[in-house]
């Protein structure tokens, strides 16, 4: 059995957590199908937007405490060269869109690979916690992004209480983009996809680019990378494409080239 599914349907593809009798738990066999798929998503030409969910009720319980040998997977190199970006959550450069949705409880690492999503959809039977400091370990990845996700209170009140957030206050705070009825949970993030795949892909990945990058950039060197990005997207049969469309005003028929 499949501990993590992929299914292209048009230019969406559904990566889906499927080890629901250990509710989702990462260990190293789950590790290995997560970032394979996410490899696949990222080089398959023809999948546009991601949308990452799970089966059963639980949508992760983070690392597995039992069998977690390979939960953070493997890494090459010696012991201070070895990498750290090895995964989709914790850093892989992936500017295609990405939804999470979440029906059930999100813990440790399925939080954090939530958050590297570019919007979280969300039910009400979501909750969503950071519990490694009740068991004596730090919050690392999840700690470095989470601040600048929701800011910093809010992200403390995660990171160094280790307690459970609730979807309706996850969805205050901005953790969560949007928070739906259980039932609907699939139905709104493949329709928000939808909506996704019916712009520009290339120039959506060149804006996301523009925009992850430049949070560390002054703003000259900012503006100098947006606009040497405008003019690689420039160039593509995409564009032109686009440019034809409008004048003919007709749907444009992306190739993503």
């Amino acid at each position: 059995m499949s501990l993590v599914l992929y299914e292209l349907d048009g230019h969406v593809a559904t990566i889906t957590l499927n080890r629901p009798d250990k509710h989702n738990a990462i260990n190293g066999a789950v590790r290995g199908e997560l970032n394979a798929a996410w490899d696949r998503f990222r080089d398959d030409n023809d999948a546009w937007v991601a949308i990452l969910t799970a089966n059963g009720p639980t949508f992760c319980a983070g690392a597995d405490l039992v069998d977690g040998e390979g939960a953070v997977g493997t890494f090459g190199g010696t012991f201070w060269e070895k990498p750290t970006i090895n995964s989709f959550e914790s850093g892989m450069e992936l500017f295609k869109p990405t939804i999470a949705a979440v029906g059930g409880p999100c813990i440790g690492y399925g939080l954090t690979g939530v958050l590297f999503c570019d919007f979280v959809i969300a039910s009400e039977h979501a909750r969503f916690s950071y519990p490694e400091v009740t068991i004596g370990t730090p919050t690392i990845v999840g700690a470095i992004r989470l601040p600048h996700r929701i800011g910093w209170a809010n992200a403390m009140e995660l990171l160094l209480t280790g307690q459970s957030m609730s979807a309706a206050r996850a969805h205050e705070i901005g953790l969560v983009w949007r928070l739906v009825e259980h039932d609907a949970l699939l139905d709104e993030a493949r329709a928000w996809a939808e909506t996704l795949v019916a712009a520009a892909p290339l120039a959506q990945r060149a804006t996301k680019e523009v925009a992850w990058r430049t949070a560390d950039m002054g703003w000259i060197e900012a503006v100098r990378f947006g606009e040497t990005m405008r003019k690689v997207v420039a160039a593509t049969e995409d564009a032109v494409e686009g440019r034809r469309a409008w004048a003919d005003k007709r749907q444009p028929d992306w190739k993503a080239g």
